[in-house]
């Protein structure tokens, strides 16, 4: 028998030894890992596991599972063998704070629009994510002679058109029209036309240009789970294999068209023959001006209209809810709009900042159903924190429960679940400034806060105001108005309302 022979029987007389062995480390190590934080309570499954925490996305109701856990085993719960959940609203602006010691953790791989490429959300290496930050924020708040206002304003009355031309009911004839869908059309069409001077145009056709939102809505649940397990997405980023998963700009539609449109946008930039034709004051362009390269121009581009259409029309989704289901809100918020003096057929940014039920009825919508749905965890430094009198070690993710910050009694009073924009009235200046605060954690904090934050406030002071001000609403089916998903974005699907004239039934 030859010595390799040999040794092939022998193993092979060895398995269940070797099998036993590899068990026992197995469980020694899953030991260990439960020993470091065994300290912190929560679900028994996520103690030993990824498991409870996948479950919980998958099944897309993370927010309302998070809300749950943190209720039932405090302010930090753990939610997997090296992630714990917090809703610690100080320990939250803590980690984001300039020169915070928390970093960012290996979950933003996930948001990688190509294998191996960062964008400023993907970004972990903390010197480049501020060089990036400070490149893209002058583009991003509109400072650098690049004007939003006028530019919203046409998507917002294009929004209102498409309304008085195919959606307005008349007794006896109903017609619904799927706010949910058309909010993100509205979002869409803002946010590529802010960016690249070229709106996709969904309004206009009142349809899903390249079918980009319905390929971006069934591809997400994936790259979500994916990114929870960051033993998967690191695997994905290994550039030969995520070019066989992620989409390309070959893609006659989806993401991998956009992929392509934007390539082709910002070539057009970069070519020095139509550079000085094409050059004009967006986004895009103010990127280039302040030297992102070409790969890098397309990655923040196509972030951009992602997380400014997604966000956007998840807040207005929820807003409106919450307006059309609270008679209260909806009657106050409508008188005040009748009784404001707007000198422009689209209320100006700066008259409707004046409206002060309006910014209340915004703040809670926000409140009440922050987009955010993620875990947008970050790293205890090396040294360890302690957190709510708990002592944790370094190198453990710190989730953010979004929703439960949303929810704190302390901030905001006894009465949280209910929508009531009467909480931010007749306040002192302090108090208000502290709900604003948290609040504002919708869009990050410190250092991570989202740059588009300008543009979204924009649209959201001037769509309420225009719907209101033109418009009766109602929801179709107020025993289920929507279809809810959680994406990482809070997503919803199908949310059915009748529109009519002012006044067309008195």
């Amino acid at each position: 028998m030859s010595t390799s022979t040999s040794i092939v029987a022998i193993l092979y007389q060895a398995r269940w030894y070797i099998a036993s062995a590899l068990f026992a480390s197995y469980l020694a190590q899953s030991f260990r890992v439960y020993r470091r934080l065994a300290h912190v309570k929560g679900p028994w499954l996520a103690q030993f596991s990824e498991a409870w925490l996948l479950g919980a996305i998958y099944r897309q109701r993370a927010h309302h599972e998070f809300y749950a856990v943190n209720k039932k085993y405090g302010n930090l719960a753990r939610i997997g063998p090296n992630t714990l959940l917090t809703c610690d609203v100080d320990h939250v602006g803590r980690m984001s704070a300039p020169r915070s010691p928390y970093v960012r953790s290996d979950w933003y791989l996930g948001f990688r629009l190509a294998p191996g490429i960062d964008n400023v959300f993907s970004m972990r290496d903390e010197k480049a994510h501020t060089k990036r930050r400070a490149q893209m924020n002058l583009g991003y708040t509109g400072k650098e002679n690049i004007n939003f206002e006028p530019q919203i304003d046409i998507h917002v009355l294009n929004f209102i058109n498409l309304i008085r031309r195919k959606y307005i009911s008349t007794y006896p004839e109903m017609k619904v029209m799927d706010l949910a869908q058309k909010a993100q059309y509205f979002t869409i069409d803002v946010i590529t036309d802010l960016a690249t001077g070229a709106p996709f145009g969904d309004l206009a056709t009142d349809s899903d240009q390249h079918d980009y939102l319905r390929t971006t809505m069934e591809a997400q649940p994936a790259f979500v789970m994916i990114g929870s397990v960051p033993s998967v997405n690191k695997f994905i980023q290994i550039p030969f294999i995520g070019k066989r998963l992620f989409p390309t700009a070959e893609d006659e539609i989806g993401m991998g068209k956009m992929i392509g449109i934007a390539q082709e946008k910002v070539a057009e930039r970069f070519d020095p023959v139509s550079k000085l034709k094409i050059e004009k004051p967006d986004i895009l362009q103010s990127f280039i001006n302040h030297d992102l390269t070409k790969e890098e121009a397309v990655s923040e581009s196509l972030l951009l209209i992602l997380g400014g259409s997604d966000t956007t029309a998840s807040a207005i989704r929820a807003t409106m809810l919450c307006i059309l289901t609270s008679p209260q809100a909806y009657h106050s918020l409508q008188a005040e709009i009748d009784g404001a003096v707007l000198s422009s057929p689209v209320v100006r940014d700066d008259e409707a900042r004046k409206l002060v039920y309006l910014q209340a009825v915004i703040l809670e919508g926000l409140r009440m159903h922050p987009p955010t749905g993620g875990l947008l965890s970050k790293v205890t430094p090396p040294e360890g924190d302690t957190i709510d009198g708990i002592f944790v070690p370094g190198g453990v993710n710190i989730a953010t429960n979004t929703w439960a910050l949303m929810r704190s009694q302390n901030v905001f009073g006894p009465d949280v679940d209910c929508f009531r924009p009467e909480r931010w009235l007749n306040v002192s200046e302090a108090k208000y400034a502290e709900m604003a605060r948290v609040v504002d954690m919708t869009f990050g904090s410190g250092r991570f806060k989202c740059l588009g934050r300008t543009i979204a406030w924009m649209e959201l002071n001037k769509i309420f105001v225009e719907f209101l001000r033109n418009f009766d609403w109602a929801v179709v089916d107020p025993t289920n108005p929507w279809k809810s998903a959680n994406l990482g974005i809070i997503v919803h699907r199908e949310f059915y309302v009748q529109v009519t004239k002012r006044g067309a039934g008195k």
